[in-house]
Parts: C-alpha cells; structure tokens; sequence
C-alpha cells in the first residue's frame, strides 16, 4: 500500500501518524512545500496549483490514495485533485470535527486560524452539524506558524492567548492540523476539555477508500519531499512525537 499526503508543511504529521498506526505495513510520501508555505495566505487558483504539482512530484497517479491533510487545501484544492486523479486513485481531504463535537453535547469552541474563523466554509459547517449547540469561534492568531516554527515561547504565547479567547466549553475542535501536534499544551492550558481532530477519521477514511488490502509483513516507509525533491525530516517535526516517529521508520525510494 502507498499513500501520498500533501500539504505545505508539518501539519500533515498527525494524519500521516495515524495512517502509520492504523498500517504500518504501508509505504508513506509525505509532500510537503516549503518554498511556498503557508498556503493560508495564498488564492485558491494558487493552492489549487500547488497542490497540484505536489501530488505529481510524489507520483500520485501509482498511489493507492492521495491525501490532503489540511483544512484550508481542501476547501480549495480537492475537486481539483478529484478531476486528475479519480477514479483510479481516492483522494481524501481534511474536515474539522464539528460534526462528533457536536453530537457529543456542547459547550463548544472550534480553534482554527484567523482566515478559517471568518470564512463562510466554517460558518456553514457549525450551521449544518452543529444547530443548536453553543459554539465558540476562536481565531488563534499565529498558532499554526509556531507549531511550523517548533518555538516553545511562540508556541506557548499563541496557545495561551486563544485559551484567553476560549470561554468555559466541554470540548474544542482543533480546526487546523497543525494544532494536534500541541494538543496536550492546549489542554494544559484549558483544563479539562476534549480535544476533537480529524487527524484519525481521515486516516480511517483512507482505508475504507483504498478498500481490502491484505496487511504486510515488513514496514512500510516514509519518504519525504520538500518542493518536489528528496529531503530529511524537517528538523521542527523532529520537536513532535508524531515526527519523531515517523522519521524513525525506513526510507525508500519513490
């Protein structure tokens, strides 16, 4: 099994962590672009494009799936990707938690980026899968940068000032990939709350989509690339758990 994930930087490592829990029999290209980074700040013709082209350096047409692990990619970019790439290979994209936290019971509050906060995509959803329920918008200011940057003092100034914007709530949904590689500093600073990521659903949705494929007996690798070319693991995902385990497992060639 191969999976190409795409996104602009570490963000993807919780899904791609996932996926590498879930099989680790499975072959991982993580497709990162740092020369381009982020792409929160980009049209959507650019991310369309930048997607594009890192599926392609990955070689997505002879993957079992593409993944996009990355909110903000996929409001754009995934009908894109769809129209190149299925039927013969599943793409799956990235949805906040809205839908579980919800149902779960409220008081809640979605955590995502400042863009996101305000856009229409995110105002839709809490309308469509959370009628009814409290929910609080959190714009955190800077958050994903810091996690990009693996900063501590950044790290802690952005989770604490989202914290400071976050009333009391049962659960908060982390609407950025980025923000589930600081969970427990989230919660640190928030006291006792659930944290909803779609990092598992999307990985378990990836499974389904590549559908009964016997598992392995060797484990599967990661291989990564940044802007279309071989690289090591960036040394800020090393600052992560998830990073951390993933650039222990074996590399390959594509």
């Amino acid at each position: 099994m191969r999976i190409v994930l795409i996104d602009s930087g570490i963000g993807m490592l919780s899904t791609a962590a996932a996926l590498r829990a879930a099989r680790p029999d499975a072959d991982l290209v993580l497709s990162m672009d740092p020369d381009h980074m982020p792409w929160g700040l980009r049209t959507a013709d650019e991310v369309i494009g930048r997607l594009l082209a890192g599926a392609r350096a990955a070689r997505g047409a002879e993957a079992d799936a593409v993944v996009v692990p990355c909110n903000t990619a996929s409001v754009h970019g995934l009908d894109a990707l769809r129209a190149e790439f299925e039927p013969a290979v599943p793409v799956i994209g990235t949805v906040p938690a809205i839908k579980p936290a919800a149902a779960a019971g409220g008081p809640i509050a979605v955590w995502s980026t400042v863009a996101t906060t305000r856009s229409r995509y995110q105002r839709r959803l809490v309308e469509t899968f959370a009628d009814g329920v409290e929910v609080t918008p959190v714009a955190c200011a800077g958050l994903a940068e810091a996690v990009e940057s693996a900063d501590p003092r950044m790290i802690a100034e952005a989770v604490d000032y989202a914290a400071g914007l976050t009333p009391a709530v049962r659960g908060v949904v982390l609407g950025c990939t980025h923000y589930d590689l600081v969970g427990a500093r989230i919660t640190e600073a928030l006291g006792d709350v659930e944290l909803y990521s779609a990092a598992e659903a999307v990985a378990a949705q990836t499974l389904r989509r590549v559908g009964d494929v016997p598992l392995g007996d060797t484990a599967g690798s990661v291989r990564v690339l940044a802007g279309g070319r071989p690289a090591p693991m960036p040394a800020a995902a090393l600052a992560y758990p998830a990073g951390r385990a993933l650039a222990a497992a074996p590399t390959s060639a594509l």
